[in-house]
């Protein structure tokens, strides 16, 4: 199926952060989001070598100012009306994170239909962003769909998942603030398959979980939490439906890992896959819980 003429002439500010080697941040988004047919505006919040994963690297962290005035100069163009969706990834310090919350209501009051993916990036295990930043994001997180991982979720919502009634009670805890869609990825809870790694949606069709395969990775590459958030959003701007873009993320996701996997790679293989088409076939179906 090819779902690229779907979306021809919609624009995604995609603000995050911007590797010169490897993919992460809006190396990893912008690629795919371009294939399904989006005009991206990728904006950078740090420019580094790469990412930090390595132990080290060489580049420059922005300053909200500067990202501020990127957007200034888009908006100068008097373009932001063609934008469809605001996507958000790794923010390093509380002043870039209100300026990116300013940046929505902005565009929002242009159209209210702008759609605004977070991705409350704040650690696998443990959190290594800033206490600012965790604070941010306990108590002005406002966006229209959410994707954390299981440790985010608890961390943020306050509530430890150790079943699926939890995840039903960390979902309804964001959609109480507003959000339409939680997705909470690399989930592993007690009454679904022990060995199994979920990711578990909730939005307007209900709870599901799709169960993903996990790889045996020496060094597992960075980057697959931006990716997979730039492909649910450019999914569900096509379908408007969150069950099936989640099954078309998980297909794409599953390809990118399988071909990084086979190839030894410590970075994703982002554009060793075609994004404009799938196989209808092989989505992997969800469970409704």
């Amino acid at each position: 199926m090819v779902i690229g003429d779907l979306v021809m002439f919609k624009s995604v500010l995609s603000i995050q952060s911007h590797v010169a080697y490897g993919y992460v941040g809006n190396k990893a988004a912008t690629f795919p989001l371009q294939s399904m047919g989006y005009d991206v505006w990728p904006v950078n919040t740090v420019q580094f070598s790469n990412h930090t994963g390595y132990g080290k690297w060489q580049g420059t962290i922005f300053s909200s100012e500067h990202i501020k005035s990127v957007i200034q100069g888009i908006e100068d163009l008097e373009v932001a009306d063609k934008c469809v969706a605001i996507l958000s990834g790794y923010m390093g310090s509380s002043e870039i994170c209100h300026e990116v919350a300013a940046t929505v209501k902005r565009f929002k009051a242009r159209n209210a239909n702008v759609l605004y993916l977070c991705d409350p990036v704040i650690g696998n295990t443990s959190c290594f962003v800033k206490p600012e930043v965790l604070h941010f994001f306990k108590n002005y997180l406002q966006a229209d769909i959410i994707t954390p991982n299981q440790f985010e979720a608890e961390t943020l919502s306050g509530i430890i998942i150790k079943n699926v009634q939890d995840l039903k009670n960390v979902a309804n805890y964001f959609h109480k603030l507003n959000v339409k869609i939680v997705i909470i990825t690399g989930v592993k809870v007690q009454d679904l398959e022990n060995n199994g790694l979920y990711v578990f949606i909730s939005c307007e069709q209900g709870y599901a979980v799709v169960k993903t395969k996990e790889h045996d990775f020496v060094i597992p590459p960075n980057g697959s939490g931006d990716l997979f958030s730039a492909l649910f959003l450019g999914s569900y701007l096509a379908t408007n439906d969150g069950i099936e873009s989640l099954r078309r993320t998980i297909y794409f996701m599953e390809l990118v890992m399988h071909n990084t996997f086979q190839a030894g790679s410590r970075e994703l293989l982002v554009t060793s896959i075609n994004y404009s088409s799938f196989d209808q076939q092989s989505l992997l179906e969800c469970m409704t819980l």
